[in-house]
């Protein structure tokens, strides 16, 4: 038997059930396809540290499987074009992927599946639980957190599979090195992407600092690595799995200290899990500006105010500071991302899916269903009981930033502008 594997969001050796799956192949050919990011809302491309970050994660992954005499054939372009004609030129007879949210991961998968002439088997690889251990079924998932939460919460999350011990060889394909990238991490958050770099700040974090034990007190610090976990970004792109976190927890309590702190990083994980699930069940839903509700909001759009937040250029020094951060590391706090979210729907009466689509572009740790979802929640159209958040940026700003340095430190402070600018060409033509 000859398989492909394709790697999607799943960027690691340990954990990943769909590659232990292909130990029975006699020739197996790992692939991976650089994501497109499509363009809307005014966004294009991909930020420059988001790409950073993930060309290191395929750069590791392809490092370790070298080690195990494989290799990773790194592509671009169209998974139901490229993986048919893949099959074709090596006589594949089956294929593997891991399972995805999202309605533009669903609807590849179909063409795919249609354009396959060999089996496509679909491998659930990026939740605490698969959907036949949920307690309910997926169009029947609670609407709001906190009932998923009562419900899933005492599940038993299962055990990290263990990497496999050997894996087939590959068939002779072009396989090339992966470029590197141009850009370096920021001094302010200087991680790099892959399964090493995830386990190593893992472990700093629950074992060796053991940060953990004060998490719940220390998470809303805007600067990264002073008080979140941080591990967003392994998580995003694969790296580590939510199991291997959720195993670190549980290995932690039992020899060490079991508090609120330390429950609260499993609670962080279960609001991952809920928006994970969530997005397969809203499907195109997670992009429309009433969300699955189909709730009429404001989809306005003003060019202008969009330029300066996203160029950290508006009147509120916390959200300048918070945007050029973003900016400058790919990278803000779960707290930070809600004011300058806040901050776009409420104070600048803004479409939130601008301001998704802004972060999709620069985030290291950008996944569909935890972006829009959080989107969603805080825009009044997602899961939020409330109906939306609206933050108090000067009360913000005295919680996170009392003494002004996180806003020194980003240049948040920026010279006063019009709200409106009137320009010569909003005036009338008329007739001397």
């Amino acid at each position: 038997m000859r398989h492909l594997y394709w790697f999607r969001n799943d960027l690691r050796l340990n954990d990943n059930p769909g590659l232990l799956a292909q130990g029975d192949a006699d020739r197996l050919l790992l692939v991976y396809l650089w994501p497109t990011n499509r363009p809307w809302c005014n966004v294009t491309g991909m930020g420059e540290q988001r790409e950073r970050f993930l060309t290191e994660s395929v750069q590791s992954l392809r490092e370790s499987l070298l080690k195990m005499g494989q290799d990773l054939l790194v592509l671009h372009g169209s998974p139901e074009v490229v993986i048919p004609e893949l099959v074709r030129d090596y006589s594949m007879d089956r294929v593997g992927t891991s399972r995805a949210p999202g309605y533009y991961e669903r609807r590849t998968v179909e063409l795919l599946r249609q354009r396959l002439p060999v089996p496509l088997n679909l491998y659930d690889n990026g939740t605490l639980f698969c959907e036949d251990e949920l307690p309910f079924e997926l169009d029947e998932l609670p609407p709001q957190f906190t009932p998923f939460k009562e419900q899933v919460e005492e599940l038993s999350v299962a055990t990290p599979v263990p990497r496999p011990d050997n894996l087939p060889r590959p068939p002779a394909a072009p396989f090339m090195g992966v470029p590197a990238s141009s850009v370096r991490p920021h001094t302010a958050l200087p991680i790099r992407g892959g399964s090493l770099a995830g386990n190593r700040r893992l472990r700093q974090f629950v074992f060796e600092d053991q940060a953990i034990t004060t998490y719940k007190e220390t998470r809303n610090c805007l600067d990264g690595l002073a008080g979140s976990s941080t591990l967003s970004p392994w998580l995003a792109t694969g790296s580590l799995s939510p199991r291997e976190i959720a195993a670190a927890i549980r290995r932690f309590e039992s020899g060490h200290v079991r508090n609120e702190s330390t429950y609260w990083l499993f609670f962080e994980l279960l609001w991952r899990e809920f928006f994970q699930w969530r997005a397969y069940r809203d499907d195109i839903g997670l992009f429309r500006a009433g969300g699955g509700r189909k709730r009429l909001t404001r989809c306005t759009f003003e060019p202008r105010s969009f330029s300066r937040w996203c160029a950290g250029d508006t009147d509120y020094p916390i959200v300048n500071a918070i945007m050029r951060q973003l900016m400058a590391t790919g990278w803000a706090s779960n707290r930070g991302r809600q004011i300058a979210a806040s901050c776009l729907v409420n104070e600048l009466q803004l479409d939130w899916r601008y301001g998704a689509a802004f972060f999709e572009k620069h985030l290291i740790d950008y996944d569909v269903a935890s972006n829009y979802g959080n989107w969603q929640y805080l825009a009044g159209v997602g899961a939020d009981p409330r109906g939306g958040r609206h933050f108090n940026l000067q009360k913000q700003t005295l919680d996170h930033d009392p003494e002004g340095v996180f806003i020194q430190k980003w240049g948040g402070n920026r010279p006063p502008q019009p709200l409106h600018v009137t320009d010569a060409a909003d005036w009338p033509i008329v007739d001397p």
